[in-house]
């Protein structure tokens, strides 16, 4: 029957269609090569097709009765027609067939039975052009709302699969969920849009500055981030004295302006034999804007209780470019940023010199700690260009530059501690440390058809980080009074550039669809540097306490400034090293209602030699609503070279005699004297299996629910070792000629780990009638990480009684996360309004920790360290209590073109749990593992424009 209605549909066009148009058809129809800016919201598809017709001028031939019932997606941009006309297809059973010049006949398949239809329900959709025949009156377009089933292009090599398509689970955020957010960063967004994403908020050191992403519990440069499809750089920092994300050098996310966004598309499972390297836990891909609409926002807020204002402008604006559909578009934003000062702890024991009474005056200022948020000014600049070079070949490019200064305080120390030189700060000091970025990233290729409908990208990607450090309000103890309080520590940089060429072409092979065949190569290189600090913020001075002064006649602990210590000439360089790869992708299927992928790809390092990965996948649909799909994979993540080279000491807690003592602690790179000595051998690829397997239902027509569940193991997983301290690690370092440090920390492929989770998200699109629309979300994440291997500890540390990986480093990878994360989120427009309510409840998080403590029953410090009927000793761990976070915010559009909105992130000013009070030792009161932070609410108002 389905036969029956495509022939009479072709023989009416072809009655339609003058005989010449028809003998013009035989040959390629420019008509549909022609690109135009496409505008089509979403709608009923019948419509859609009308308004595609009318914005290309090509007439469309479809079954009424077919199209009926579909809801169109949205398409915006400059496209082919088509393409503009696949992608409205996509997901639908209709297949697409020229029946003259200009002239297109939808039909769907023969092999499917349906009800006879009359030949007059087939329909033209075409332009209102002169001697046109008029369409027939359609009652006005709904307002635009987010397309529900957009097309997809991670994951993915084919054109036009869309998301209740794909093979594997993956989110998409729109420009609605961007807009209406209330987030401030683009880590944010994904952080509280996503379920199985939760954001690191406790780093330390030089590296407290950037922020990580951690994907279903792995770490943060485990996920793969890429801009229009190119793999975006990491960060030159190294995430050296943080907890749950340690030893990292992610991407960082808030160097990309966040109005440059058109969406972003987040793939929840391994696809390192699609990606290469760093792909374990999945891949967050960043869709830049790419029309000619325009834009700006201005944001102002502030805590409700400790400062942290924020004033946030963007603007942006795309421009046509020549009469083919080129474009421009080019976006800016910037944003100042005061830091927070939350409460801390009174500071315990004695302030200032043994014997000065104002260490027993009851109104001493014991609160000296500056915890919170860094101080941020920065801005970041972005374009996204394209330009037709041909009838089907385009030149496009891509790019982002940013600078940002971030300012934050470190730890406090008192007038009477051995760091100090009372000389220079009675009252004591906190360093506070400035880290200065400096970053881009440019993108410059040609893709389009080159025959046989063979596709082609080739591309080119050049970046670089550069993170400059310095400090002031610090000291070199080991200087004594000669010692400068300002510093320059040094810095570091990371270059990459990457090559790509793809191509893809579609097979008739007898299947239900085509075949979908992409093969391609990449050539990649890579390049870090480390440049030495002045000779002030890293020498030994040897100072001793002259007679008569505080502590005479002892030496100072600290060498080079406290906080962090300048990068020692020793320890700086230039590493680089190159890799290539090749891969084919597979996608196909087979009949209907049953699809495939597979994919494979080889590697060829210069620094640790060749890897192979695979990745299989299928989706089964025994009927229309309801899907099961899975994946198998193997993936790896190389090494980064910060991870093989950096070397670099902070202030930080050292245990000694059961006590944490703020000293400085050496990051050794593997190949060090002092490493080797300790048993560092060099690093290998991080190797993993990942499964996963799910259902995707729609039970009913605007209802979407995708249940997934994971597993991934990692062998050889690259983690930072605990603190090394005690006289074998020190005797190590000094025979490498590294004095006046009390520790060492040491990368090491030390364990294997297995991570095991649920992801289930729900979305119901409710039309109220006269109460407008809602858009409801639920969704939830499970999961828990173990340590399935440690290795055995090298022999000169096992010596010492010390441990590689211990309860603190793998309390970190298992209990640092919440075990569970539930979102539910209520988007309501009703005309000029709109008002968005999210709840995200975020489970239990262990910190272990990392030595044991004397407290009593109440966990208060013991008056006297001795084990006893009222004192204890054994490890406090903090456990955060699951806590539910509150946002609002509420719009509403002055006049066409303005919104303003108000709003709140933390509607309830919510704080994670206090420290026991044995763990308030340096100031601290709240803990740090708290993903929502420690600042509280933040409340904002914004104006929209939109030109």
């Amino acid at each position: 029957m389905r036969t029956i209605h495509a022939l009479t549909g072709l023989c009416l066009a072809s009655c339609l269609v003058p005989s010449s148009q028809a003998f013009a058809a035989a040959k390629q129809d420019l008509a549909l090569s022609q690109r135009h800016k496409f505008d089509i919201h979403v709608q009923p598809l019948s419509s859609a097709l009308r308004q595609l017709s009318t914005q290309s001028g090509v007439r469309i031939l479809f079954p009424y009765d077919e199209v009926a019932a579909i809801r169109s997606r949205r398409i915006q941009g400059w496209l082919s027609t088509q393409d503009a006309l696949a992608r409205l297809l996509a997901g639908t059973d209709l297949k697409m067939e020229q029946a003259g010049a200009g002239v297109i006949a939808l039909a769907a398949p023969a092999n499917r039975s349906v009800a006879r239809r009359s030949p007059l329900s087939l329909q033209f959709a075409q332009a209102s052009v002169a001697g046109s025949v008029a369409p027939a009156a359609l009652a006005p377009a709904p307002e635009p709302i987010e397309d529900s089933t957009p097309i997809i292009v991670t994951g993915t090599r084919a054109s036009n699969r869309t998301v209740a398509e794909s093979l594997a689970p993956i989110d998409v955020l729109g420009a609605k969920d961007l807009e209406s957010s209330g987030k401030q960063s683009v880590r944010d967004l994904l952080g509280t849009l996503v379920p199985s994403i939760n954001v690191s908020n406790n780093g330390a050191g030089a590296s407290w500055a950037v922020r990580t992403l951690s994907l279903r519990g792995l770490g943060g440069d485990q996920l793969l981030v890429l801009v229009n499809g190119k793999r975006r750089h990491n960060s030159a920092t190294l995430f050296i004295n943080g907890s749950v994300q340690n030893g990292q050098s992610p991407p960082d996310l808030d160097l990309i302006p966040g109005n440059a966004i058109q969406r972003i598309e987040v793939l929840r499972d391994g696809a390192s034999a699609q990606y290469g390297s760093d792909a374990i836990a999945g891949v967050v891909n960043i869709i830049l804007k790419n029309d000619t609409a325009g834009g700006a926002a201005l944001t102002l807020g502030s805590t409700a209780d400790n400062g942290g204002e924020q004033g946030r402008w963007q603007v942006d604006k795309g421009f046509a470019i020549g009469p083919d559909g080129g474009y421009f578009h080019l976006a800016a934003d910037g944003v100042l940023q005061a830091g927070t000062l939350v409460k801390g702890s009174a500071i315990a024991g004695a302030y200032y010199p043994t014997g000065d009474p104002r260490n027993n005056d009851p109104d001493l200022d014991r609160y000296r700690g500056k915890a919170g948020q860094p101080e941020v000014i920065g801005g970041n600049v972005s374009y996204d260009a394209m330009l037709p070079i041909g009838g089907s070949v385009e030149a496009y490019s891509f790019g982002t530059y940013s600078k940002r200064h971030a300012a934050g305080w470190l730890t406090y120390r008192t007038p009477a501690a051995l760091n100090n030189i009372i000389e220079i700060y009675p009252e004591g000091y906190i360093p506070r440390i400035h880290v200065y970025d400096e970053d881009f990233q440019y993108a410059l290729g040609v893709r389009g058809e080159i025959g046989g409908g063979v596709h082609f990208d080739l591309s080119s990607t050049y970046s670089q980080n550069e993170v400059k450090y310095k400090q002031t309000t610090s000291l070199n103890p080991s200087m004594g009074t000669a010692s400068p309080t300002n510093f320059y520590l040094g810095k570091i940089r990371f270059d990459e550039w990457t090559n790509n060429l793809d191509f893809s072409k579609e097979f008739e092979v007898g299947l239900a669809g085509p075949l979908s065949v992409a093969v391609g190569a990449e050539y990649k290189k890579n390049k870090f540097m480390i440049g030495a600090g002045d000779p002030e913020s890293y020498i030994d001075g040897k100072y001793v306490s002259p007679p008569g002064a505080w502590l005479a006649g002892r030496q100072r602990t600290g060498v080079g400034a406290q906080g962090v210590t300048g990068f020692v000439p020793e320890g700086t360089g230039s590493w680089s090293r190159s890799n290539w790869s090749a891969y084919l992708n597979l996608e196909g299927k087979i009949v209907e209602g049953l699809e495939f992928g597979l994919a494979g790809r080889h590697e060829d390092y210069t620094d640790f030699g060749t890897t192979d990965t695979g990745k299989a996948s299928l989706r089964i649909e025994p009927m229309r609503g309801f899907a099961i799909r899975g994946t198998a994979s193997t993936g790896f993540r190389a090494p980064t070279l910060q991870q093989q080279h950096y070397a670099s000491s902070s202030t930080i807690g050292v245990i000694q005699n059961g006590v944490s003592v703020l000293l400085p602690v050496q990051a050794l790179p593997v190949e060090d004297a002092a490493a080797k000595a300790l048993g560092a051998v060099p690093l290998k690829p991080e190797k993993s299996v990942n499964f996963s397997a799910g259902i995707v239902l729609t039970p009913a027509p605007n209802l979407n629910i995708t249940v997934d569940a994971y597993q991934i193991k990692i062998k050889d997983r690259i983690l930072l070792s605990e603190t090394l301290s005690g006289p074998v690690v020190i005797n190590a370092l000094e025979a490498a000629g590294i004095y006046g440090i009390a520790g060492g920390l040491l990368f090491s492929n030390a364990a294997d780990t297995r991570t095991r989770g649920l992801d289930i998200v729900g979305t119901y699109r409710a039309g109220l009638g006269d109460m407008g629309l809602a858009t409801i979300s639920l969704s939830a994440n499970f999961n828990k990480t173990i340590f399935t291997h440690i290795d055995p500890v090298p022999g000169p540390i096992a010596a010492s009684g010390l441990s590689l990986i211990g309860r603190t480093k793998q309390g970190d990878l298992t209990e640092g996360t919440p075990r569970n994360k539930f979102i539910a989120n209520v988007l309501w427009e009703k005309d000029d309004f709109n008002m968005n309510l999210r709840a995200t409840r975020f489970g239990k998080i262990v910190q272990r920790a990392n030595a044991t403590a004397f407290h009593t029953a109440d966990f208060t410090p013991c008056a006297v360290n001795v084990v006893s009927d009222v004192c204890f000793r054994d490890f406090v761990d903090e456990k955060l209590k699951p806590k539910v976070i509150v946002d609002l915010e509420i719009g509403y559009k002055l006049t066409k073109g303005v919104k303003l909105s108000i709003g709140a992130n933390n509607l309830l000013n919510t704080y994670p749990n206090k420290l026991k009070p044995v763990s308030q030792f340096v100031g601290f009161l709240y803990n740090t593992y708290a993903p929502y932070g420690i600042s509280g609410g933040f409340y904002y108002g914004r104006l929209n424009l939109e030109f």
